[in-house]
């Protein structure tokens, strides 16, 4: 290119030439790229889309009175219920989600109508919600952010069922005796459930509580190869003989019936002023089998916790008739009378005087609410027990009122009677388990199979304060 002093020796004619030429040769300059940004997406889709349930399987032990969760493949539809009216629990609640959204991309997350209102714009990727009576053939498993109450608002979501999925629970509440999980632990929680039964190689190992755990005796399950769907995740489980242990309580099965033996149980309303007032959903199919006396239908409510009958507001003690299997027992002359699990023998029937149970005892309480005689102890009976309360003439309020679980409730009339039995749990004859409520157990801290009771026994001591010496702080 020639200097600028040698264009002016050329004169103006040839300066004029060599600027044109100049301009000729200079690239023009290339209009700015624009680049397409993807929008977020923040989308609430309904659970009918979703991929049908994948049941688990539930081994027994030799070593364990607990059962081991295997799954036959990857669970894919996780519901996520938080604490109401937590707004930590709810921004923990979308922390969970997003870890799991980001390292296990191919899980579906499910929230309650509610609360996917309320945080589906802090999620870039869809989420999904349903109606209750749909989400039965599509969960996979359970977590729930909170306490005790939570827990139970999960488990209402399949009273009407007797196959409920497994329940992973972080203890987020005022008490959450029943959670298992801190939430800070949610990583190694979430793994080890997501991953049971996985049959992967131990690669990541470096937790001294994990460690300990894999030298147990091996699963009846060496055979069975890995599923295609983890093989994106090796190195995240437990462990070739590890998984998640699991704790099914029971529940009662509970029938309301009118004077006429008619089953009423679609007039239970919720409790809750977080759902919406309206009845339970239509019978099943193959659900209206008519009930001899002293027994529930096929169409049961089922409470993990207990079943309680009061007098209210009404100033006169309740009178009821309480019949065991088909015997005339007592006539209970109370504020009211609880028939509680043994997962709920540590809420209402513990504050009324009833006794504490293991929750793998197989048994039903009975317990009076501040009965008149002072010899109306509570009562421990088998859980295959058939008990009726029927109201008596005798009773000067002619309305009680009756709660399942504190999630519903109705009204009886002298007359009518609750048929309450306990949930059969056992082996189907394809052989896995049904009935109960699986509740994923945090393993001991010392590694230690055998200690299965430890957080229960934990929770006696450090949250419900079990014979604590007067005096000290």
């Amino acid at each position: 290119m020639l200097h600028s002093t040698h264009l002016t020796r050329l004169g103006p004619l040839r300066q004029q030439l060599f600027a044109r030429q100049a301009t000729a040769s200079s690239p023009t300059p290339s209009p700015a790229r624009a680049f397409s940004t993807t929008v977020c997406r923040r989308e609430i889709l309904d659970v009918s889309a979703l991929p049908p349930r994948v049941h688990p399987r539930y081994n027994q032990s030799p070593t364990s009175s607990l059962l081991s969760l295997q799954w036959p493949e990857p669970p894919r539809n996780v519901l996520i219920i938080p604490k109401f009216h937590a707004p930590q629990v709810t921004l923990s609640a979308v922390s969970f989600a997003k870890h799991v959204h980001q390292e296990y991309p191919d899980v579906n997350l499910v929230f309650e109508r509610r609360v996917a209102s309320q945080v589906h714009e802090s999620l870039p990727f869809p989420i999904y919600t349903g109606e209750p009576s749909s989400l039965h053939d599509k969960i996979d498993l359970v977590t729930t952010l909170g306490g005790d109450g939570t827990i139970l608002r999960a488990a209402s979501l399949f009273s009407l069922r007797s196959s409920v999925p497994p329940m992973l629970s972080f203890s987020m509440g005022s008490l959450g005796f029943l959670g298992e999980w801190k939430f800070d632990e949610y990583k190694r929680a979430w793994r080890q459930v997501y991953m049971s039964g996985s049959r992967v190689a131990v690669t990541d190992l470096q937790d001294p509580h994990t460690q300990t755990a894999v030298n147990g005796p091996p699963d009846n399950d060496e055979h069975l190869q890995l599923h295609d769907a983890w093989s994106h995740v090796r190195g995240k489980s437990m462990g070739l003989t590890r998984s998640s242990k699991v704790l099914l309580r029971h529940r009662l099965r509970v029938g309301v019936y009118d004077a006429d033996g008619v089953n009423i149980n679609g007039q239970l309303m919720p409790t809750s002023t977080a759902e919406p007032q309206q009845l339970l959903p239509p019978a099943l199919p193959g659900l209206d089998t008519p009930a001899k006396r002293g027994e529930v239908t096929t169409q049961a409510f089922h409470a993990i916790n207990e079943l309680v009958i009061h007098r209210g507001p009404n100033p006169h003690l309740a009178i009821i008739d309480v019949y065991i299997n088909g015997r005339f027992l007592t006539e209970a002359v109370a504020d009211g009378i609880l028939v509680s699990t043994p997962t709920g023998s540590t809420a209402y029937s513990l504050s009324a005087g009833g006794s504490i149970m293991h929750p793998l005892v197989k048994t039903l309480l009975i317990t009076p609410i501040c009965a008149r005689s002072l010899s109306f102890r509570p009562l421990g009976l088998p859980l295959n027990s058939k008990v009726i309360l029927k109201l008596s003439e005798k009773n000067r309020g002619r309305e009680l009122e009756v709660s399942i679980d504190g999630k519903r409730k109705t009204g009886v009339t002298i007359g009518m009677e609750i048929r309450v039995e306990g949930e059969t749990v056992g082996r189907t004859p394809d052989g896995s388990w049904a009935g109960g409520v699986p509740c994923v157990i945090r393993s001991a801290a010392s590694g230690n199979s055998g200690e299965d009771d430890d957080g229960w026994v934990g929770g006696l001591n450090g949250l419900l304060k079990f014979n604590y010496p007067f005096g000290e702080a």
